[in-house]
């Protein structure tokens, strides 16, 4: 690493996190690591943890993601959550992974093929969020004639279904509509016989009763450490009315049973750290930053950070940590550099965090820049090097060529 700018990632806090939530959510079979986009931008590295913390199955978005994690040595089952181009279904068969069947013409294309080994498949059901999947119970129970022909059974094994909820279900009614238009769907359908169900994803996990018929679970965001406990303040006249109305609305919409707290003990596992190259004094009236954003209104001193927007930093973000005190970013976060207003304690080379610090906690930075948290974790880019601590050993890994 020749600039000290980096992504720390605690995999021992990250295979606690998985732990934790086995703990509290015990009655699944499979729980489905979703690990797309490198690992919610922490890095294919940490996969290991995650099945050392009790991850069997993987989820990905694409092929090229798949096939990248085979190279970890991975052998736990992998899905793509996207339709792979019939042309590559052999490549599937050979590196055991999985695939979604979203209708039938695609399944009418991949029975044109014949494998060396069955290929695995789990059928995707549009519930709702009009995306990919089969909609309508005839499809479906076409599909379904198909599998049981002589040349299906020997290529193809069905090993599960699934679909995947548009809204979180808590204060709306659609996740309700989303529920029964599963059922309708599968309704001709003896769904004991299929071995992985899965419908749910963290939200799903934490805010909903499990799904009787449903033994799998996926799991993303509240892997990395993001807990969905939702903070109501029914404090007060406001907070009062408030609930009544919320309660109204759940009797009179005849919304499910949900909860809004839980008992899990996660925490993110990553902190985006750099350093301070220089320091200089601005005198009063001068500008700072392209655009001359910045207009120093008294003598100030400015520290350049070598990260950028190139690296992943919102352009929204606000403040900085500089050894346990926060500071403002002025001007324009440029793509390779940002510039602070500091005070005469900071140093040359004192350490900085942008994200995940004591001070600077991920929904802080959420609030801070307007941003989801999979906005930010995503957003770190590969030109980053990945620092990660493992059983008291650090591992540096560059993406970046």
């Amino acid at each position: 690493m020749y600039r000290k700018t980096y992504l720390e990632v605690d995999c021992d806090k990250l295979k606690n996190n998985i732990k934790d939530i086995k703990s509290n959510y015990n009655n699944y079979q499979y729980y489905i690591g979703v690990v797309k986009a490198n690992a919610y931008g922490h890095g294919n590295f940490v996969i290991e943890s995650l099945i050392e913390g009790g991850i069997n199955y993987l989820a990905v978005s694409s092929l090229e993601e798949a096939i990248n994690l085979r190279k970890y040595n991975i052998e736990v089952p992998i899905l793509v959550l996207e339709p792979v181009d019939v042309e590559y279904l052999e490549v599937c068969v050979k590196n055991n992974i999985t695939v979604t069947i979203s209708s039938l013409n695609y399944f009418k294309l991949a029975c044109k093929k014949n494998f060396k080994r069955k290929l695995k498949y789990h059928i995707k059901i549009d519930s709702g969020m009009s995306r990919l999947g089969i909609r309508d119970r005839e499809e479906l129970n076409e599909l379904f004639n198909l599998q049981q022909s002589e040349h299906a059974s020997n290529n193809f094994f069905l090993e599960g279904i699934y679909t995947h909820f548009a809204t979180s279900g808590v204060f709306d009614k659609y996740w309700d509509e989303q529920l029964f238009n599963f059922k309708e769907i599968t309704k001709d359908i003896d769904l004991g016989k299929i071995p992985i169900i899965h419908m749910g994803r963290s939200q799903t996990l934490v805010n909903h009763e499990k799904i009787s018929f449903c033994n799998g679970i996926r799991l993303g965001i509240i892997m990395y450490g993001i807990d969905l406990k939702m903070n109501l303040n029914y404090k007060g006249i406001k907070g009062v009315f408030r609930k009544f109305k919320n309660d109204y609305y759940i009797k009179k919409n005849n919304i499910s049973l949900t909860t809004k707290t839980n008992n899990l003990n996660i925490s993110p596992v990553i902190k985006l750290c750099s350093e301070v190259i220089e320091i200089r004094k601005i005198k009063h009236n001068n500008f700072v930053s392209y655009g001359a954003l910045f207009i120093a209104k008294e003598n100030v001193y400015i520290a350049t950070i070598p990260i950028g927007y190139a690296d992943g930093v919102p352009k929204s973000l606000k403040k900085v940590e500089i050894e346990g005190k926060l500071f403002d970013i002025v001007g324009e976060v440029c793509m390779d550099m940002l510039m602070v207003k500091v005070d005469n304690s900071v140093k040359i080379y004192d350490k900085v965090v942008l994200i995940g610090g004591d001070l600077l906690s991920i929904k802080s930075i959420t609030r801070q820049t307007g941003l989801s948290s999979y906005s930010i974790f995503t957003g770190i880019t590969t030109r980053v090097p990945r620092i990660y601590k493992k059983n008291n050993n650090r591992t540096e890994i560059s993406y970046f060529s």
